[in-house]
């Protein structure tokens, strides 16, 4: 966050009625002209490089505020949903403590064998910081918490081919502006035939989940961990993404990480 702090310093709010007292651990209280700037400051960044974690993170959180209301109430109605948002789990180091002597089969087996592979670990996502409401501020935290649960969902490496696959993926059922703009923004990287197999075949499977009745955002994962990872992709009615979308996704299996949150 150190490349932002001159920016800070223009836009945080001191003892301003009502946003002006933090409202969670880091949060950092901003005005509309402020969010305007970090908005305009962390684009500019996140386009010229979109694996720069900090500055997609900072332009999610800016510019997601509709978004996360609208998943939020989805949640709120979805009785899953609801059990998470009054929970508030967390995916964090210590979760890996239960999961990890799970059978490769389970989901939380795969999540961690998947972790285990890429030397990831779920504390490197960077905590919520600019969303002036503890509620959403959750709500995003749970989205950068879930990301890598997806790829072991759908069963897409964190290759760069994959993560602008699952971005497109997130994107249709998030809504957030940041998901579309990474997606974009990491598409246009990729080699033109890898562009055509996005066009076709990406676009299309992540749209049809934009229209799914299944809101990945309303499932309680954290009670899951022992159940096979098949039946589970069965009960949400996954679509896997199509074959020629997982062995791009495989054939490029370089690191892609920092991924873009």
């Amino acid at each position: 966050m150190g490349e932002f702090r001159g920016v800070f310093c223009c836009v945080t709010m001191r003892n301003h009625a009502p946003l002006g007292a933090a409202l969670y651990p880091l949060h950092v209280p901003t005005k509309t002209m402020g969010k305007a700037l970090l908005a305009a400051d962390a684009a500019f960044r996140a386009f010229t490089n979109p694996r720069d974690a900090t500055s997609v993170g900072v332009l999610g959180e800016v510019s997601g505020r509709r978004a996360l209301q609208r998943i939020h109430s989805r949640m709120e109605r979805h009785p899953v949903g609801r059990a998470v948002l009054h929970d508030r789990p967390q995916i964090t180091s210590h979760t890996l403590d239960g999961i990890c002597g799970l059978p490769p089969h389970t989901f939380g087996g795969a999540y961690a064998a998947f972790l285990k592979e890429h030397a990831f670990d779920p504390d490197e996502r960077a905590p919520v910081r600019f969303v002036d409401d503890a509620d959403l501020a959750y709500v995003m935290q749970r989205y950068r918490q879930v990301h890598d649960l997806w790829h072991t969902l759908f069963g897409l490496p964190p290759s760069y081919f994959g993560e602008v696959a699952l971005k497109w993926l997130e994107a249709a059922q998030t809504g957030l502006p940041m998901c579309v703009a990474g997606a974009a923004a990491g598409g246009v990287r990729l080699p033109v035939a890898q562009q055509s197999i996005v066009t076709r075949h990406v676009l299309p499977w992540a749209a049809r989940h934009a229209g799914s009745t299944v809101d990945l955002m309303s499932v309680y994962y954290e009670r899951e961990w022992e159940r096979p990872l098949e039946e589970l992709r069965e009960e949400l009615r996954l679509e896997m993404p199509p074959p020629v979308v997982l062995e791009q996704a495989q054939h490029t299996r370089r690191r892609a990480r920092p991924d873009p949150q």
